[in-house]
C-alpha cells in the first residue's frame, strides 16, 4: 500500500470533511430518502432520484477519504532548515519575465489548490522546485508555456 505524503494540516482537513460527511451529510440524505419514499411511486419521483444520487456521491467520497486517510503519511516540517526546498516548504518565487512574486506551499496532491497557494508536489512546478536553494533559478514547462522563476525565500513551519 503506497503512502500518501501530506501536511498535518491537510490531514486534519480531510479528517474534518470525513466527520462532517458521516455526522451531517449522510443522516440528511437518509432523511431526504425517507421523505421522498413517502410521496409514493418511486419510478417518477425526482426527489427520490436526486437523494439517491446525492447518497451515492456521499458514500463514494466517504470511501475515498477513508482510503486516503488510512494511507496518509503526515510530514512534520518544523525541524527542517530553510536552505533547500523540500515537501512542506513555503516558497516565495519571482517570475523572471514580469518580476511578479508568488508564494506557494508544497503539499500533497490531495490538499493542493494553486489558487490558495498550495502547490502539489507532483505538479510540474512542484517537482521542479524540490531540491532548489535560495537564489536558484527554476525553469519549468507549464500548461501556459515555458516559465523561469527565481527562489526568493524558503520557509518551513
Amino acid at each position: 500500500m503506497e503512502k500518501i505524503p501530506m501536511t498535518p494540516e491537510g490531514l486534519t482537513q480531510l479528517e474534518q470533511e470525513l466527520r462532517r460527511l458521516r455526522s451531517q451529510e449522510r443522516p440528511a440524505v437518509i432523511r431526504a430518502l425517507a421523505e421522498a419514499r413517502e410521496h409514493g411511486d418511486l419510478s417518477e419521483n425526482a426527489e427520490y432520484h436526486a437523494a439517491r444520487e446525492r447518497q451515492s456521491f456521499i458514500e463514494g467520497r466517504i470511501a475515498e477519504l477513508e482510503d486516503i486517510i488510512s494511507r496518509a503519511e503526515p510530514i512534520d516540517t518544523s525541524h527542517m532548515n530553510d536552505d533547500v526546498i523540500r515537501f512542506g516548504a513555503t516558497v516565495l518565487l519571482a517570475d523572471e519575465d514580469t518580476e511578479e512574486e508568488s508564494t506557494y506551499r508544497i503539499v500533497g496532491s490531495h490538499e493542493a489548490d494553486a489558487g490558495a497557494g498550495r502547490l502539489s508536489i507532483t505538479s510540474p512546478l512542484g517537482r521542479a522546485l524540490i531540491g532548489k536553494h535560495l537564489g536558484d533559478i527554476v525553469e519549468v514547462t507549464t500548461p501556459r508555456g515555458y516559465k523561469s522563476y527565481e527562489v526568493v525565500n524558503i520557509a518551513y513551519g
